[in-house]
């Protein structure tokens, strides 16, 4: 995080799941002038709250979080409040990998590799995999990638990518989230940021773009093969 960008905080709530509650809890959050930053809502399937509701909101500091904490936890809907650490500084940036289980694992280990030099030295890069088959599925989740908290960066490591694929790729960098592609057949490369022929190289180039350690970047080699 930019030492001058807002400092945040996690709060987890355990709540009843009836209508209403996301408004009484949003109302407290707003009487406080707290700025939602994040929010993640669920049913708990196991242990002793299951059937609860389990929210999770990130917010900027301010000078009434402690009053804000005693308020939601006096709301009659909800039953636990509990303060963390926001996931940007446990988990920091994501490394997206969508493709074919193959390809996708030595991207990964390309990723892992490198993002474990990085992460020795204070920062917080996760890689996450998706191995998929199919344009729909493979176009569906390219999308999905624009609304993942914290994915910085997309790669696509396959064999055959086209199509409703490649309209996929484009919006999610018209979202700001640049697109590495594997060198493969369809019209992939041609819309990616950048196409790697060698996947664990990829993976490496994924993390080093994302790293504010590191002197990549991949705006300096758009459209380029390596």
């Amino acid at each position: 995080m930019h030492m001058d960008s807002p400092q945040h905080y996690g709060l987890s709530l355990i709540s009843d799941d009836c209508p209403g509650v996301l408004r009484d809890i949003a109302t407290s959050v707003a009487r406080h002038e707290a700025n939602i930053i994040m929010v993640q809502q669920s049913v708990v399937l196991c242990g002793p709250n299951k059937g609860k509701a389990s929210l999770y909101f990130e917010l900027e500091e301010n000078e009434k979080k402690e009053l804000l904490i005693q308020d939601l936890t006096d709301l009659p809907c909800v039953h636990d409040v509990s303060i963390h650490e926001p996931f940007n500084r446990i988990f920091g940036s994501r490394v997206i990998i969508i493709g074919g289980g193959a390809q996708v694992a030595q991207v990964a280990l390309g990723a892992v590799n490198e993002a474990d030099r990085h992460n020795i030295r204070g920062e917080r890069i996760s890689v996450d995999t998706i191995p998929l088959v199919g344009e729909n599925d493979l176009a569906h989740a390219v999308d999905a990638v624009t609304r993942l908290p914290r994915a910085s960066i997309l790669v696509l490591a396959g064999s055959l990518m086209g199509g409703e694929v490649s309209r996929a790729v484009d919006r999610v960098r018209q979202a700001g989230i640049p697109v590495i592609a594997l060198r493969m057949a369809g019209s992939v490369p041609k819309h990616a940021d950048l196409v790697v022929t060698d996947p664990i190289q990829a993976g490496v180039f994924a993390v080093m773009h994302i790293s504010s350690k590191a002197v990549f970047d991949i705006c300096r080699v758009r459209g380029k093969e390596f």
